[in-house]
C-alpha cells in the first residue's frame, strides 16, 4: 500500500508500551509457533510477502526518481523507527499490513517546491503507472517463483498415469478373492490398459456381473496376472441389471515432478486460472445475498463466505499437516495472486485506484498539456470502499472464529 499523507509526529508511543507491543507481536508469533508450526510458517510467508510488496513499490519508486519518506510494517502508532538518509524506517503497532509513503501521490498532497520535481505526480505515466502497479506485480512474482520451485522439487499435484490402489479391498468383493493388495498399481484391467482412475472405472463398467477378466497389477518389481470373477455389490440387495463390481478405491493422481521448463509453463497457466477465479470469488463473496445468508446460517458456505487471514491460516495449517512444505507453499502462492488481483481493483484506496486516476489522467493530456485529477471528487468513493472492506473484514472474522475453516 502506497500511502498519501504524512503521519503525525507525535504518533509514536512511549517506550514502555512500545516494548509491550513488540512482545505482543513477538508472543503472538511464538504462540503461533507452538500451537501449529505450519500456520507459523504460512503467517510468516504472509508477511514476507506483505514486505516484498512494499520493497516492489519502494525499489520502483526511487529507481524512477520519486521520493520516498517512509516504509513501515504495520499502521498505527509507532513502535520504534530508524532513519537511513531520507527513509524512515520502521514497525508500527497493528501488523495488519504495511506502507510505503511516496511524495506528492495527488493534487492535495502539500510539499515543498523544491520536492516538486521528485514527486509521484510529475513523473511520467509510465513511471507512475509502473511504481503504482509494482507491488501487485511483486504478488505474481512471488507466486511464480513459489510455484516453480515446488514443482521442480516436489512436483506438481496431477495425473501421474498410475493406477495405484490406496486400501485394502472391498470384503467379500472380487478383488479381495484375488489377492489385491494396498499399494499395487493395476496396468491392465480385462486387456484394457488403465493409466487412470476414469479410465479403470470405466474398464469395471464395460463389464457384468459375473464376467472372468484378467487383471495385471505391479507389486514392488514384479508383474501379476490374477483372474477375477466380478460380482455385484457385495451385501446389496438384487437389483436387476446392477453393474459390476471390483472392489477397489484407487487413485491415479499425485505429486509429479517437472523439469525447469515445464514447470515456468505450468506455472504461469496456473497463475492465470487463479486470477481468473479470483475475479470471480471477489464477486461473489462481495454479494450481499451470500454475506447475509453465510452470517444466518448454521454452516456457512467455504466457496462464498467472506474470511480473513484467520482463516487462510486455519487452511494453511491444515494443509501443511497433510502435505508439509509442498502444501503450504502452493496455499501461499495461490493467496498471493488474490491478493495481487485484488489490490489492483480500479477503486481507491487500492493501488487499482491510483493506477485508473493515472489512466484517466493520461487520456485527459492532451497537446502537451499535462491533466492532473481532483482526488477529492473521489474521496467519497474512497469511503465508501473502506467502510466495505471493513464491514467484510468484520464478517470474515467472526466466521472464522465461530465457523473455523481449518
Amino acid at each position: 500500500m502506497i500511502s498519501e499523507h504524512t503521519p503525525l509526529k507525535e504518533d509514536r508511543v512511549p517506550l514502555p508500551l512500545s516494548l509491550l507491543g513488540i512482545a505482543v507481536i513477538v508472543g503472538l508469533l511464538a504462540w503461533l509457533a507452538s500451537n501449529n508450526v505450519w500456520t507459523f510458517v504460512f503467517v510468516l510467508g504472509l508477511i514476507a510477502s506483505v514486505f516484498l510488496h512494499e520493497v516492489g513499490h519502494f525499489v520502483t519508486a526511487r529507481a524512477t526518481g520519486m521520493q520516498v519518506t517512509q516504509f513501515f510494517m504495520g499502521f498505527g502508532p509507532r513502535l520504534f523507527s530508524w532513519r537511513r538518509g531520507e527513509v524512515e524506517y520502521g514497525w508500527r503497532a497493528l501488523p495488519i499490513g504495511a506502507f510505503v509513503r511516496i511524495v506528492g501521490m495527488n493534487n492535495i498532497d502539500d510539499t515543498e517546491v523544491v520536492d516538486e520535481s521528485r514527486t509521484y505526480r510529475s513523473k511520467s505515466f509510465p513511471k507512475r503507472l509502473l511504481v503504482i502497479s509494482a507491488g501487485s506485480l511483486m504478488h505474481m512474482i512471488i507466486a511464480l517463483v513459489l510455484f516453480v520451485g515446488v514443482f521442480v522439487t516436489a512436483g506438481r499435484w496431477g495425473e501421474t498415469g498410475r493406477v495405484v490402489v490406496l486400501d485394502d479391498p472391498y470384503p467379500a468383493s472380487a478383488a479381495e478373492a484375488v489377492g489385491v493388495r494396498a499399494d499395487d498399481q493395476i496396468v491392465s484391467f480385462g486387456g484394457t490398459q488403465v493409466s487412470s482412475t476414469r479410465e479403470f472405472v470405466d474398464a469395471v463398467r464395460s463389464r457384468q456381473p459375473g464376467d472372468e477378466v484378467t487383471v495385471v497389477v505391479r507389486r514392488g518389481d514384479a508383474e501379476l496376472m490374477l483372474d477375477a470373477t466380478l460380482t455385484t455389490f457385495p451385501g446389496g440387495e438384487p437389483v436387476e441389471n446392477a453393474p459390476a463390481f471390483f472392489g477397489v478405491a484407487t487413485s491415479s493422481r499425485d505429486y509429479v515432478q517437472l523439469g525447469l521448463g515445464s514447470a515456468v509453463v505450468h506455472a504461469v497457466r496456473d497463475i492465470g486460472g487463479a486470477a481468473v477465479d479470483s475475479v470471480r470469488g471477489v464477486f461473489v463473496v462481495l454479494n450481499p445475498v451470500n454475506v447475509a445468508s453465510n452470517l444466518t446460517s448454521e454452516r456457512a458456505d467455504p466457496l462464498t463466505r467472506p474470511s480473513t487471514v484467520v482463516g487462510a491460516s486455519q487452511i494453511g495449517g491444515d494443509i501443511g499437516r497433510e502435505e508439509g512444505w509442498k502444501g503450504v507453499l502452493v496455499l501461499l502462492a495461490l493467496v498471493n495472486v488474490f491478493v495481487g488481483v485484488f489490490n489492483m481493483f480500479p477503486v481507491l484506496p487500492l493501488d487499482g485506484g491510483h493506477a485508473s486516476v493515472a489512466i484517466y489522467e493520461r487520456i485527459r493530456s492532451t497537446g502537451g498539456r499535462r491533466y492532473h485529477a481532483d482526488v477529492r471528487k473521489l474521496a467519497p468513493v474512497a469511503t465508501a470502499v473502506v467502510v466495505l472492506l471493513v464491514m467484510l473484514l468484520v464478517a470474515g472474522l467472526y466466521l472464522d472464529i465461530t465457523q473455523p475453516l481449518g
